[in-house]
């Protein structure tokens, strides 16, 4: 089994995602199940045209950073703190959310279907299809594993 989750097999992600209580606590950090789920919302955004992203850093440390990020093994290390979190919910159920995230990863992947389009990672710079794979593979195992249902346990 992969150390990441694939996010092309939406049923699996969405179903891991459905196990996920409302009110579950997190094994780190402050967010709760509908914040993290939202979160993922946005950060899809980025990546689908519906958002456009900058990057600040200059170009060769973005690059190293995309060759430590992306192309290693490296997991996201746990309370990472890029922001602060919203006061309210946009939308109205843990469900809806999913829904939406599943909309959005569907977007992507017709984002995508353009050849040679890239969208912009704010710490990476430029990245491609494969490249957000990954990366989105590394973020979405990240807050599973914050919930607890990443790695799937044996039968």
């Amino acid at each position: 089994m992969s150390t990441f989750i694939n996010i092309n097999n939406r049923g699996q992600l969405k179903q891991l995602l459905l196990s996920i209580d409302a009110n579950t606590r997190p094994l780190w950090g402050k967010m709760t199940p509908q914040q993290m789920v939202e979160h993922l919302v946005e950060n899809v955004k980025y990546t689908n045209g519906k958002k456009i992203g900058t990057c600040d850093s200059p170009a060769e440390d973005a690059y190293r950073e995309k060759q430590k990020g992306v192309y290693t093994n490296a997991e996201i290390p746990k309370n990472v703190i890029l922001g602060t979190l919203p006061d309210e919910y946009s939308f109205t159920t843990l469900e809806l959310a999913i829904q939406q995230l599943m909309t959005e990863l569907n977007d992507f992947d017709i984002y995508f279907k353009t050849p040679g389009i890239t969208s912009i990672h704010g710490g990476f710079g430029p990245m491609d299809h494969n490249e957000w794979l990954i990366w989105h593979g590394k973020h979405f195992t990240h807050h599973l594993k914050q919930f607890g249902v990443w790695p799937l346990k044996a039968s």
